[in-house]
């Protein structure tokens, strides 16, 4: 592409708003698309989300808004979906303008719900968007640190480096440095795993387990992160110990940004799904994770006993405290 790409952001939540706010620092204009036209409308004359991040400055006078899809889409080289991945599909629904030749990176950290595919084979199954034009976003990072302009590192994984260091140019400034990696699936699924393992983490907490107790099942977790992509990416020779898996394990798990830790300590002091994720007025990718990696795994046969325990807390309704209990004697 020898023009510099037109950039555009889909999605209005946290990690999109902040991904946009590091757009704009190196861009002249960004395309954003937003489904509610009250947010937008509110961005546009208020320059802040009034959801998520709201005190994150945003200068609209920068920003192509966008409620219409397919404006966003046409009017784009280079798309970041940062839609919740149980969301995606309907989000898409309507849109009517080929992906097939434009670049997408996914800043998704979820799987497709009863599909129970990743979001580049989403991509590449719907939209026949060649594996090379797909690219994936990856931590270890919270949106909330990048509001804050706390030192931070973004992953970018892709078979193209030249399209990854394109929107590394772009995202990279004196609070943000960026990592490249050609391993696509083993980034993807390393970050839907760490949801799972913070659910667990949070569910520890919230039944009152102590410090000890959570490095070793943090240390458990990456074992059975490594042998879940062992199996499924065979001959990949994931490097485990980098920072877009161990690392994005480790915050993900103990950071007091994490959605997904937050949820699951919700679970632990007794709360229901339902009632944990209208509390939280936030999307626990984990949640939906849990139940797309449990029926995955019914083919791999993955010794993963922390998966487990989780889906059976949040789907089977078993006991916390029991599950967890039980639990315990597993790990080593």
């Amino acid at each position: 592409m020898e023009r510099e790409p037109r950039i555009g952001v889909i999605g209005s939540g946290s990690w999109a708003t902040a991904i946009v706010r590091l757009l704009l620092n190196n861009s002249e204009k960004i395309n954003w698309y937003i489904r509610r036209n009250e947010i937008l409308t509110h961005i546009k004359t208020h320059g802040h989300n009034p959801q998520y991040l709201t005190s994150l400055a945003l200068p609209a006078e920068k920003i192509n808004f966008f409620n219409d899809i397919n404006k966003a889409v046409e009017n784009s080289d280079l798309l970041i979906f940062a839609i919740p991945s149980a969301f995606l599909h309907d989000s898409l629904k309507n849109l009517k303008i080929s992906l097939k030749d434009k670049i997408i990176f996914s800043a998704i950290k979820g799987i497709i719900p009863h599909e129970n595919i990743g979001i580049a084979d989403y991509f590449i199954q719907h939209y026949q968007v060649p594996i090379a034009s797909i690219g994936i976003i990856a931590g270890p990072c919270h949106a909330e640190e990048i509001a804050l302009e706390r030192l931070s590192y973004l992953t970018l994984g892709s078979q193209n480096q030249h399209t990854a260091s394109i929107l590394a140019e772009k995202m990279e400034c004196r609070f943000l440095k960026t990592r490249f990696t050609k391993d696509i699936y083993g980034t993807e699924y390393a970050a839907v795993l760490k949801n799972i393992f913070a659910i667990a983490a949070g569910i520890c907490v919230g039944l009152g387990y102590g410090d000890n107790f959570q490095a070793v099942l943090v240390s458990n977790c990456i074992r059975e992160m490594k042998r879940f992509l062992d199996k499924t990416i065979p001959g990949a020779k994931l490097k485990i110990n980098n920072s877009a898996y161990l690392g994005d394990l480790l915050v993900t798990a103990y950071s007091q940004f994490s959605r997904n830790r937050t949820f699951g300590a919700m679970i632990g002091k007794g709360y229901s799904v339902k009632s944990a994720m209208m509390e939280m007025n936030m999307i626990a990718e984990g949640y939906y994770a849990t139940a797309c990696i449990h029926e995955m795994n019914k083919k791999f046969q993955v010794n993963m006993p922390i998966v487990d325990a989780v889906y059976n807390i949040l789907y089977e309704k078993i006991s916390p405290a029991m599950e967890i209990k039980l639990l315990t004697g597993k790990l080593k």
